[in-house]
């Protein structure tokens, strides 16, 4: 059988990718012989259900790796896979805590697994050094064109290809303003192996990507917010001929039923088991200087409805008190000593299950803005509308992927990429995926000193609509509530 080359990649990616599974379902296997599988209930336990446990756990092992980014030899730094598989070990460790709690029936002793994920995080530091190296011997850096049609998209394409210099050579950039034949020239003058397409416009775009996917000449296109609502599109056939469609986000009756009912045991399960740490911080704002403990705004959900959400405070009392909205800066003054501590480990957020309990919040969804910057953002941004299809949430696409500080443009066409495709499973991943950005502090970092807002310069989106700002949702406002 003849391998594409692409294909001999794949395939000795994924050989490097299973010996790291091998090797922690190994550690695991030896610490289950060991000190749990002749202790649990349902004896006897024949060697079928050993494997089965084993089997558990390397299933469970590979799709949390997967999901937090631990395979990702070619985008990851080796500290970042370091990261990601600590994490991964730790999560699929508890859920095998579970389930050997279920076989035994009784609270087995936890330090053989902790133990256990130890031994599997030195394993994988080395793996992760190893296979990093090997990786890029398999995926050597591409001779890279930046194509772009303005400063902003050139900055954006620029910053990819500088964060990930060990997959891209940047040979040369063009302005694809009145440039297309001058695009193909370079292409085969400079021996182009891949392509950064940023802000072009659909019909140029599509005639590049035709001649790369012709060629064998790698594509990485930065979308458009009009890509993100084609994405959501359905194919059907009329007149037998193929037809798109599209329409506004309109999910199944069992699918917000479902996330209803997660919403409503996911939220109490929440405060029951953080409901110490609420109690405690609720003591220490206080405390700190005898101002309110919870503050609450309004802000806006699906449909453009109002409500209130709500927060520990953890900024000064009247943060705004000169009435203008402002975000959270670097080093920023107003976040009390207090607040610094309970924001870097997201325990401000918590209160937000009440939220979520009452229904006018879901576990999952975009963040809600408030009314008055919405309508701000609406004069130059039309598109920003389109976030109000869904619920507004605790966490979502653009707290998982996103910074903070992160452009808002950026953050709503993560938004959208949520909104395009709903579903159980999409929701659970990224729950589970915000277990991992709760120990990043860039994750947290604020705005640049001076700024109100993370509005950048105006990005013109390239499908001719109108020109737009970038948008942010997370604000630091005044109090309004007492404890």
């Amino acid at each position: 059988m003849n391998l594409h080359h692409k294909q001999k990649q794949g395939l000795v990616l994924f050989l490097i990718q299973l010996i790291l599974v091998l090797a922690n379902s190994f550690v695991f296997a030896i610490v289950w012989y060991k000190f749990y599988s002749e202790k649990i209930y349902m004896v006897p336990f024949y060697a079928k259900g050993d494997y089965l446990v084993i089997a558990i756990f390397l299933i469970l092992y590979t799709i949390v790796t997967q999901l937090y980014g631990g395979f990702a030899l070619t985008i990851s730094r080796i500290s970042e896979l370091v990261y990601s598989q600590c994490i991964s070990l730790l999560v699929t460790d508890v859920l095998l805590y579970l389930v050997i709690l279920l076989l035994m029936r009784k609270f087995p002793n936890p330090f053989p697994l902790i133990l256990s994920v130890g031994v599997s995080m030195i394993i994988s530091t080395l793996w992760a050094k190893i296979a990093n190296t090997l990786a890029n011997k398999v995926y050597p850096p591409k001779r890279t064109l930046l194509i772009y049609d303005n400063m902003d998209a050139y900055q954006s394409g620029l910053d990819i290809i500088r964060r990930l210099s060990w997959r891209f050579v940047l040979v040369a950039e063009v302005s694809a303003i009145g440039a297309e034949e001058n695009i193909y020239k370079m292409i085969q003058e400079a021996g182009v192996e891949a392509v950064m397409l940023c802000g072009l416009a659909s019909s140029q775009r599509n005639d590049i990507l035709k001649y790369c996917i012709k060629h064998e000449i790698k594509a990485y296109v930065r979308p458009n917010i009009g890509d993100f609502i084609m994405s959501s599109a359905k194919t059907i056939q009329m007149a037998n001929l193929p037809v798109i469609v599209c329409e506004h986000s309109a999910p199944s009756f069992f699918y917000l039923a479902t996330k209803r009912m997660m919403d409503i045991v996911l939220s109490l399960c929440g405060l029951v088991v953080a409901g110490p740490v609420m109690i405690l911080t609720a003591i220490a704002v206080k405390a700190y200087d005898h101002g309110p403990v919870i503050y609450k705004q309004a802000r806006m959900t699906k449909a453009g409805r109002i409500f209130y959400i709500y927060k520990f405070r953890s900024m000064q009392v009247n943060a705004e008190q000169d009435g203008i909205a402002c975000l959270a800066q670097q080093s920023d003054q107003r976040i009390t000593a207090v607040g610094k501590i309970i924001r870097a480990c997201r325990i401000d957020e918590l209160p937000q299950m009440l939220n979520i309990l009452s229904g006018s919040m879901s576990v999952v969804g975009p963040r809600p803005e408030r009314p008055e910057i919405f309508e701000q953002y609406q004069e130059t941004l039309p598109e920003f509308g389109l976030r109000l299809q869904v619920k507004a949430g605790l966490t979502g696409y653009a707290q998982v992927y996103g910074k903070y500080n992160t452009m808002p443009y950026d953050k709503l066409q993560m938004d959208l990429m949520y909104i395009a495709h709903p579903s159980v499973i999409e929701d659970l991943k990224i729950i589970l995926t915000t277990i991992k950005i709760l120990f990043l502090p860039e994750s947290t970092e604020g705005i640049a000193a001076g700024q109100t807002t993370a509005m950048a310069q105006d990005i013109v989106d390239h499908d001719k609509t109108d020109t737009i700002y970038s948008s942010e949702e997370e604000n630091e406002e005044k109090t309004v509530q007492n404890s």
